[in-house]
């Protein structure tokens, strides 16, 4: 199995370069996707009851390595870093076609991948379409917004999931090779073991670099390979508003004052509600 995680912004620290509006990703605080965290415990969790091996994935820069360690402390067997100035300013498109290359490198090095995790969107994008652009750089049939992974059969080639909509849950079935996408409801994140984390401190993630993919199109990679126009991004300007606290007296006392903040006090006594 592998899993595709990305090493985010902390939302709350989030800035942007306003001369070519990309996210500024140098000094600020970054985490782990946390939808693809959901991801990497569900790839766990069949290894635990099935036994497979887990490969964890990432396109980003060198310190994205922080968050690999982290996914090897929780139990993957081995990370990937793929990382080179020529992916970057990637969009979607060319993320998933960056992805989809390592994840055939993933398949001559370890062997076949019957199973991809990928989070159903990403703290930073939020577009969702990661995921579904590697299954189809991959061929593969793709379970979108899971929230529970109901059945694999190893002998069968068969996974069945419930998927949530928009209307309702709905079951489906599919054989393996898969990619699925999923989300928070599907389970809750183990913590690291000791070993886990020791294990993790003198782990070194594989890195690969543009040199590592030789067949690779340089004009479908980084801002030149992304099609995506961003036309104006800005950060929203913080207001402070005007607050006024109530308390420290009865119920009927409070209401008063607030009635009389916002209407007077009159117009509730009028219509009977003091």
């Amino acid at each position: 199995m592998v899993v595709c995680v990305k090493q985010v912004p902390d939302s709350r620290e989030i800035r942007i370069d306003p001369k070519n509006n990309t996210l500024i990703r140098q000094g600020v605080p970054s985490i782990v996707n946390f939808y693809d965290m959901h991801g990497l415990e569900e790839a766990l969790r069949i290894k635990d009851e099935l036994g497979a091996r887990v490969t964890v994935v990432t396109m980003g820069p060198p310190q994205a390595e922080k968050g690999l360690k982290e996914c090897i402390s929780l139990g993957a067997d081995e990370a990937v870093l793929v990382t080179d100035r020529a992916f970057a300013g990637a969009d979607t498109l060319a993320t998933s076609y960056v992805l989809g290359a390592a994840i055939r490198k993933i398949e001559a090095a370890w062997g076949p991948v019957h199973m991809v995790f990928c989070g159903k969107q990403t703290l930073d994008g939020d577009t969702g379409q990661v995921g579904p652009g590697v299954a189809c750089r991959l061929e593969m049939d793709q379970l979108t917004y899971v929230c529970k992974v109901e059945k694999v059969d190893e002998e069968a080639g068969r996974v069945r999931v419930r998927r949530q909509m928009e209307d309702g849950v709905e079951v489906a079935e599919t054989s393996m090779p898969v990619l699925l996408t999923v989300l928070k409801e599907l389970n809750r994140i183990r913590r690291a073991t000791l070993p886990g984390m020791v294990r993790a401190a003198r782990y070194k993630p594989v890195q690969w670099t543009m040199a590592d993919f030789p067949e690779m199109d340089r004009s479908k990679i980084g801002l030149k390979g992304s099609p995506t126009v961003v036309g104006r991004t800005w950060v929203p300007e913080i207001k402070k508003a005007n607050t006024v606290h109530i308390g420290g007296a009865a119920p009927e006392a409070q209401a008063e004052e607030v009635a009389a903040a916002l209407w007077g006090g009159e117009l509730p006594r009028k219509l009977g509600w003091l």
